[in-house]
């Protein structure tokens, strides 16, 4: 079966982890002996002239189109570019609803080539109003309509896109993906109780300064902890400034950077729970990967979030509640150990790639034949 994925977000030359969650999905359905080919379209103005890129990633097969200026061109070339190097789809999957739905509504028209939505935008949830624009609502309306399946990656998205005026008779949840590494990831020996926080510094989404803010009331209460905060993002600079005016004490925040994902696998083994405080959210592959770990969660309770843990993997609060969070932290850094590590990895199984994978497997075999 060969499966073209079109996708707004993609790890590329600029920026290794965007869209990370997309490739792993790829990855999954190759795993379920799928021909996948990912086409992805990046406006740079960097370049003179349009760039074209043909590579291979753990067996799913990537070609990249560089262009400047005109889309609809590049998403010509690329397509072109797709059919001699790979050939004709049997199905196309849009991961995220945007201008690359062109391509596959028009497959879907003139060579009647079904194809599945795969969505992760948090801009149809009602706290963003995002969701607006007459050609950006039209154009989803119509790829809605056209689809075969809507697989959101939370059933609040799900609702979320139907208040939008998005219909399609068949609705699923997918998860995303857990690395295999995060199963095998072993509990290590510290000093020292750690909480670890990994962000991508949006501060209107990820509210890395509310994490601050509730630390620092901990901090007044007990020193017998360390924040371990990974990751980077354009509020980088903002959030680490702001957090030299709370004055912690020395070494009780450790700022790691980017890191690999076996690095963020190795924190997770170094941790004991895992702390998230999102003003927005939908499924967040963090929180899956805590979960693959046997990591309890403490988390604002936001988008998907709330269907990922119960009383049995952590705890949630309310998005924005300092005091709940501070009240909270403060509890769990003596009760972590209470969390069966082993039911919190049974619950991280769903995570997995051949979970996953087998759940597309299923949705594409029912595509195909009720084409």
């Amino acid at each position: 079966m060969k499966v073209l994925y079109l996708t707004e977000w993609y790890p590329h030359r600029y920026d290794a982890m965007s869209g990370l969650f997309v490739r792993k999905h790829a990855e999954a359905v190759v795993r379920q002996g799928c021909d996948v080919c990912v086409l992805f379209l990046y406006e740079d103005n960097s370049i003179s002239r349009t760039e074209i890129v043909s590579t291979t990633t753990n067996g799913v097969k990537e070609i990249y189109v560089y262009y400047q200026h005109s889309y609809l061109k590049a998403l010509v070339r690329g397509w072109k570019e797709t059919k001699k190097r790979w050939g004709i789809p049997d199905l196309c999957q849009l991961n995220v609803i945007t201008k690359n739905a062109i391509l596959p509504l028009w497959l879907r028209l003139t060579r009647n080539i079904p194809y599945i939505i795969v969505e992760h935008w948090t801009g149809y949830l009602p706290i963003s109003f995002a969701y607006k624009g007459f050609l950006h609502k039209r154009l989803a309306e119509t790829a809605a309509n056209n689809a075969s399946a809507i697989m959101p990656v939370s059933r609040d998205l799900a609702k979320a896109m139907q208040q939008c005026g998005l219909r399609n008779r068949h609705w699923q949840v997918i998860n995303n993906v857990a690395d295999d590494f995060f199963y095998t990831t072993e509990k290590q020996p510290h000093h020292l109780k750690t909480i670890l926080h990994i962000s991508c510094f949006d501060e209107p989404h990820k509210n890395v300064c509310g994490i601050l803010r509730a630390v620092k009331q901990t901090s007044l209460l007990r020193q017998d902890f360390r924040l371990v905060i990974v990751g980077t993002g354009p509020d980088f600079g903002q959030v680490y400034q702001y957090a030299q005016t709370l004055h912690f004490p020395d070494r009780m925040l450790i700022w790691t950077g980017e890191q690999t994902p076996r690095q963020v696998a190795e924190w997770f083994g170094k941790s004991d729970f895992f702390l998230l405080f999102s003003n927005t959210e939908n499924a967040p592959v963090v929180i899956s990967e805590a979960l693959a770990t046997g990591t309890p969660v403490l988390s604002s309770a936001v988008g998907g979030i709330t269907e990922m843990i119960d009383s049995n993997t952590g705890v949630l609060v309310e998005a924005g509640d300092e005091n709940a969070l501070a009240l909270n932290i403060n509890r769990l850094l003596d009760t972590y150990l209470n969390y069966d590590s082993r039911l919190i990895r049974q619950y991280g199984g769903a995570y997995s790639y051949n979970k996953v994978g087998q759940q597309f497997l299923t949705i594409y075999n029912e595509t195909l034949e009720h084409k």
